[in-house]
């Protein structure tokens, strides 16, 4: 993502070719002409939102930074593309069965999202895939029409299978696959006691593995499936139960994000192999479940790299049925119904967390220092260096010299023998001249290692208002990429390189790295904040595909809660072409604290308590205790994110 050189006055596409917006925003995401960031929620074919004009009627309603914007016609659009998909490709390669996918509720389990993949589902009888005895009754109640297909994975224990069964008595088709073979009998004990027959599914553990972040979740360690011994056991079992016909499922997962699509190949395959050599010795399996793994492009670099992919939908969708197909047609038998269990395909692309940057710290923005004659030796050094800096022809040697004069100055410092001034002078210059050399570098083809990594850690802080642990946790925990970018003043030209850190108290508070077509960068290119007559000017940023795992999977670090929510719907008889559908406040102080066990009464009678104690020892007057009191009270109630509005 290095700036790209400037030919001449900066343009709204240099800024699109910075921030990679044209690849990772999948024709969602662009920049209007005003230099701001919008969405197009049903791409070409529906209206452009800009992105700042639904924070600003957010704000208007109250609303304060951070915020996370949902745009649910994004979810209904990729729930159309992925079984269309689907469909173009049966009809392409004349496969005789036909695909039923189903959306993984631990995605993204928030009902307004689940409602929206459920009725843009409708027409294509999409379903639910549901992990816990929590999802499980939400898809129960959720689903309402008969046949409504739910795919139970995940280890089940009494309870949740007889809510399975449940939904099987309501004409549901509920599949409980089973992950390991203990499950089966129980299965099938609960199953007589209730008299419902079972529909079952196994889940395999498959040779073909994984790369990326989550490869650990294929291959024959794996923590779900059975192995082929298994599989054996478990299908003559049936036979022995007289219930071969319930097994209708065959199940396999290799993994998510999965980048590179041979994998796919591989693994559909072998798992296509296995589901022939079942419907060979007559179990009539009716589908055969790919698992998920369908990968986002969160980087734009269209690669087999963890934060991308190498493969568009068109050729997973081809790839899928053209391999199932031909292993079915060399084995003679009957083509399954393909499910796949595609959730961060679906859901990524329509969240948008809105936060702003409020203040900058860096070692370029440190006040001017005056010079006198009479300086300590190092920092006449070091004024040399910066005043000869241009006039030599061996700037690296200079920086070396630099680098030099502020050891000494640290080592003297340490022993007593530097004054605090002079070290300061001595770390001012210092890095006056590193600023020096990385201009002198910028526009040459060969750049030293050692000033490429100078460039690192020459970058700004930009201290932004949210937590990286409530809302970036994939970041935080396993460095997953998110595209990141200012949602205003891209014509102009960014000019410094920043990292974004968050409020929390913690050093792990930060976003640490950032996209770029060959590789993670460290720091991301910004535009200078910017002062006003109330202080500095906030400055808002967006971080992109957001909507898979992040919005349900929050931490409570420091407690601060969730975010406010405003989702967006478009709507043609609007003047602005959308409408705000709905508006969820974040969490506030006594929300959070809530979670932890304080009770709210019992907070306010010590704060009372206190306040009673200071007023006689006459240390409040009795007014002053109430106005106290009711500031705690207000307090208690207002956001948990810092407040500038």
């Amino acid at each position: 993502m290095s700036t790209p050189p400037s030919n001449g006055a900066w343009t709204i596409d240099d800024a699109g070719s910075l921030y990679n917006i044209g690849r990772w925003g999948a024709g969602y995401f662009g920049i209007n002409p005003g230099g701001r960031v919008e969405v197009r929620p049903r791409q070409e074919s529906g209206a452009a939102v800009d992105i700042l004009s639904v924070v600003a009627e957010a704000r208007q309603r109250g609303l304060r930074y951070p915020m996370l914007l949902r745009f649910q016609d994004i979810v209904r659009h990729r729930v159309e593309a992925i079984n269309g998909s689907f469909g173009e490709a049966i009809d392409r390669h004349g496969y005789s069965g036909r695909y039923r996918g189903v959306f993984p509720v631990k995605v993204n389990q928030l009902r307004e999202v689940v409602e929206e993949i459920i009725d843009a589902g409708r027409p294509f009888d999409f379903g639910l895939e549901v992990g816990s005895r929590a999802e499980l009754y939400a898809a129960l109640a959720l689903l309402d029409e008969p046949g409504s297909l739910i795919i139970c994975n995940g280890f089940k224990d009494e309870p949740f299978i007889r809510g399975a069964l449940m939904g099987t008595q309501l004409g549901k088709q509920v599949v409980l696959v089973i992950e390991k073979l203990e499950e089966l009998p129980a299965i099938l004990r609960l199953a007589r006691a209730t008299g419902v027959e079972p529909l079952i599914g196994m889940r395999l553990k498959l040779l073909s593995r994984s790369a990326g972040k989550w490869a650990d979740s294929s291959g024959e360690d794996a923590k779900f499936g059975l192995s082929t011994s298994e599989l054996v056991a478990a299908t003559e079992l049936l036979r022995r139960e007289g219930l071969a016909h319930c097994f209708k499922l065959l199940h396999f997962h290799i993994g998510s994000q999965v980048p590179d699509i041979l994998t796919i190949k591989t693994a559909v395959q072998e798992g296509a192999r296995f589901y022939a050599k079942l419907r060979k010795l007559d179990f009539p399996l009716d589908y055969l479940d790919v698992g998920g793994g369908l990968a986002v492009d969160y980087d734009g670099s269209r690669a087999a790299f963890e934060s991308s992919t190498n493969y568009t939908l068109r050729e997973y969708t081809d790839d899928v049925v053209a391999t199932i197909g031909e292993v079915c047609d060399a084995e003679e038998v009957p083509h399954p119904t393909i499910v796949s269990e595609s959730g961060r395909a679906i859901v990524a692309h329509h969240s948008v967390l809105v936060v702003e940057a409020f203040g900058a710290i860096g070692k370029s923005l440190k006040p001017r220092l005056q010079y006198g004659d009479d300086e300590h030796v190092l920092v006449h050094q070091l004024l040399k260096i910066r005043r000869n800096f241009n006039r030599g022809n061996n700037q690296l040697a200079a920086y070396h010299k630099a680098q030099k004069c502020k050891q000494d100055a640290h080592d003297m410092f340490t022993l007593g023998v530097l004054e605090l001034d002079a070290k300061a002078k001595v770390e001012t210059l210092y890095w006056e001249i590193c600023a020096k050399v990385r201009a002198h570098y910028q526009e040459r083809d060969h750049v030293p290692e050692e000033v490429s990594q100078l460039e690192d850690s020459m970058g700004d802080q930009y201290v932004c208002n949210f937590s990286v642990f409530q809302s970036l946790q994939d970041h935080w925990a396993l460095d997953q990429l998110f595209p990141i970018m200012p949602l205003a003043r891209l014509d102009e030209e960014p000019t410094r390189d920043a990292t974004l850190v968050d409020i929390t108290c913690d050093s792990d508070g930060a976003v640490k790295q950032y996209i770029d077509l060959e590789d993670a960068r460290d720091t991301l290119p910004l535009h200078p904040l910017r002062k006003n007559g109330k202080g500095m000017e906030r400055y808002p940023l967006g971080i992109f595909l957001t909507g898979a795992y992040q919005d349900i999977m929050g931490d409570m670090h420091n407690l601060f809660g969730s975010v406010h929510e405003v989702h967006v719907f478009l709507d043609p008889d609007e003047p602005s072409g959308y409408y705000v559908e709905e508006i969820i406040p974040g969490n506030t102080v006594v929300e959070s604290l809530n979670t932890v066990q304080y009770d709210e009464k019992q907070l306010k009678r010590w704060m009372k308590q206190q306040v009673d104690t200071a007023i006689k020892a006459d240390r409040l007057k009795p007014s002053e205790g109430m106005r106290l009191l009711d500031a705690y009270d207000r307090g208690l109630r207002d956001y948990t994110y810092l407040n500038f509005s």
